[in-house]
């Protein structure tokens, strides 16, 4: 009975270890069996659980490490579409108008009041929404790119490798198909976001109104739905930047890539929404001086935009640069710490094991 006991338990035993052990390598051969990418990424290197600021911290150990190839990619492929975006230039004044006209209609049959505030809500939605399909070209080729060219130097710089453009574009060629298709469902996810936030407002500012609330007091439901859908939208940000290098790191895709991010940054999200937080408030800081300091003259001559303007542009290329670094630097974080929890996982079990193999012995 002893004999029979101790070589089930020890069975058991080995094929737990084999399993834990088969399902880390898989993770490691699983990022790229096609290109040989982040082999270097093994146990022996794995990261310790980080927070917001340590990661900042080790995205520009990163950038002072490979500096040179950084800046590359911030200027051949983040400066152009930072300057699409700070301008506007491909938005249609026209368009602009039209949408901003109609977004009010809504607002006002919700029985929201046009405050300035609302009117300047209307106004920063249809310029969102039209730059992004107007831009849309240009993100679907100079952002792809340049994510992937990020993705791939942080995993040189944790390599100890040089970034080597020909074997980039060989990497590039096997995996567009995969990133593209990623990227199309990471839109379809932020635009069905959006159009269920608009359901939403104008549902419940209907059902105030129908309850007798004045269009005064309708804003405050209205804000409280705006307060909760931001958090909503900041995670499922969180998770699309996640998706996106998930599909250039692992051979997953589309739903797969979103499902396998929402599934790491278990545990993580309060770090995740710390990053977008930050990321967010750059960017938005650097829109408002170009809003103030190049498109509406407000002092001198306006000859001090010849200057001004490549700046903001170089400025909101770099917080665009840091925030796509950072959003590599958290997968890895994400990924050691589901890794973690696995070897507990299987910790636990093997003591569970051992503790019941002594009963059966002292039995």
């Amino acid at each position: 009975m002893e004999e029979s006991s101790k070589i089930e338990f020890d069975t058991l035993r080995n094929e737990v270890s084999e399993d834990l052990k088969l399902e880390n390598e898989g993770e490691v051969e699983s990022l790229s069996p096609d290109t040989g990418l982040r082999r270097s990424f093994s146990i022996n290197e794995q990261f310790n659980s980080m927070n917001a600021m340590e990661i900042l911290r080790e995205t520009i150990r990163i950038l002072r490490y490979n500096s040179s190839v950084f800046m590359v990619i911030a200027a051949l492929l983040i400066c152009p579409v930072s300057a699409v975006i700070l301008s506007n230039v491909l938005v249609d004044r026209s368009f602009l108008k039209r949408l901003t006209v109609r977004l009010m209609l809504v607002a006002r049959s919700c029985g929201l009041p046009l405050s300035p505030l609302v009117k300047q809500l209307c106004q920063r939605l249809s310029e969102m929404i039209l730059s992004a399909v107007f831009s849309f070209p240009l993100h679907l080729t100079f952002s792809l790119l340049s994510k992937a060219a990020i993705v791939y130097s942080v995993d040189c710089t944790y390599s100890r490798k040089m970034f080597d453009t020909s074997k980039f574009f060989a990497i590039m060629w096997k995996i567009w198909r995969r990133l593209l298709s990623t990227y199309i469902w990471v839109c379809m996810v932020v635009a069905g976001c959006l159009a269920l936030f608009l359901v939403l407002l104008v549902a419940v500012c209907n059902v105030f109104s129908l309850l007798g609330f004045s269009s005064d007091l309708e804003i405050y439901p209205a804000m409280v739905v705006g307060f909760i859908f931001s958090i909503i939208f900041a995670n499922v940000i969180i998770i699309c930047n996640l998706a996106i290098v998930i599909s250039v790191l692992e051979d997953v895709s589309g739903p797969q890539a979103l499902l396998r991010s929402s599934v790491i940054i278990q545990g993580q999200t309060q770090v995740g929404l710390l990053i977008f937080l930050g990321s967010t408030i750059g960017m938005a800081f650097v829109e408002g001086l170009f809003e103030h300091r190049v498109k509406t003259l407000s002092y001198g001559d306006g000859s001090s935009r010849i200057w001004e303007g490549p700046l903001l542009v170089i400025m909101y290329s770099f917080v665009v640069l840091i925030d796509s670094m950072m959003s590599v630097v958290f997968y890895f974080t994400c990924r050691s710490s589901s890794l973690e929890d696995l070897e507990q996982e299987s910790s636990i079990l093997l003591e569970a094991t051992t503790l019941s193999s002594g009963s059966l012995e002292i039995q």
